[in-house]
């Protein structure tokens, strides 16, 4: 049984749905301080020249030490205008153009302040378009008691534990400071998954660009195409 933790982003990259699909279990770590400039609020698509760009979702400020959970969105603006805006660039080149934006209206049609959960619901929308049927829990809403971590890497350490899940994994960025050691030591098997994403076809004429929204994978590849290349993966 493998366990995955990371924090809610907004439709991340393909890796983080390979991570998801590969665990049995998911908690979205809403609980840790905000960080600006992110990936929690923003993430990137293709503009006409296939240069990426941000698409963004609007926070009202808030005290530096304010935990992701707790960031309010700023609905004084049109976001969602915006970002629809910035994605008719791909009606003419994504054969998937019109499915994806009805997706989109669907998810992103609903009542929200909470940026923590704008994110977790779309992440999971995603998640059921791609049929993805991992089990998913949110931090902030667990009634879990772990030890208090001394470490940046024994949150995910102590949460395992706690919840006695044999194995965590975690995307390999963390290899540099994870001890698998450590982990060892408590009985659990770290593991590192490196999703091995493939090149599609995107707009014509311009080369690849790799680590761009799960939006631009669906625009040009079929729900059960992406699924397919979640599990291309090598675990370290």
């Amino acid at each position: 049984m493998r366990l995955g933790i990371m924090q809610p982003y907004f439709f991340p990259y393909l890796g983080y749905f390979a991570l998801i699909k590969y665990c049995n279990r998911f908690i979205f770590f809403d609980t840790p301080q905000y960080i600006r400039h992110g990936w929690c609020n923003r993430n990137r698509i293709l503009k006409q020249d296939g240069t990426p760009s941000y698409i963004t979702v609007p926070v009202k400020k808030s005290p530096r030490e304010t935990p992701i959970n707790k960031i309010l969105i700023d609905n004084s603006a049109d976001w969602r205008g915006k970002i629809f805006g910035q994605l008719n660039i791909y009606r003419k080149s994504a054969p998937n153009y019109d499915r994806v934006i009805e997706f989109l209206r669907g998810v992103l049609g609903g009542e929200y302040e909470s940026l923590s959960r704008l994110c977790i619901d779309t992440t999971k929308a995603v998640c059921s378009l791609l049929g993805i049927r991992t089990e998913f829990d949110t931090l902030s809403e667990m009634d879990i008691v772990f030890d208090e971590p001394h470490a940046p890497d024994e949150w995910c350490l102590n949460i395992t534990k706690a919840l006695d899940y044999p194995c965590y994994v975690n995307p390999p960025g963390g290899m540099s400071f994870y001890d698998r050691a450590k982990y060892e030591r408590s009985g659990i098997k770290l593991e590192f998954l490196a999703a091995n994403l493939h090149e599609y076809s995107q707009m014509k004429g311009h080369e690849f660009v790799p680590g761009l929204s799960v939006i631009d994978a669906l625009m040009f590849l079929k729900p059960d195409e992406v699924s397919a290349m979640l599990d291309d993966y090598s675990v370290m």
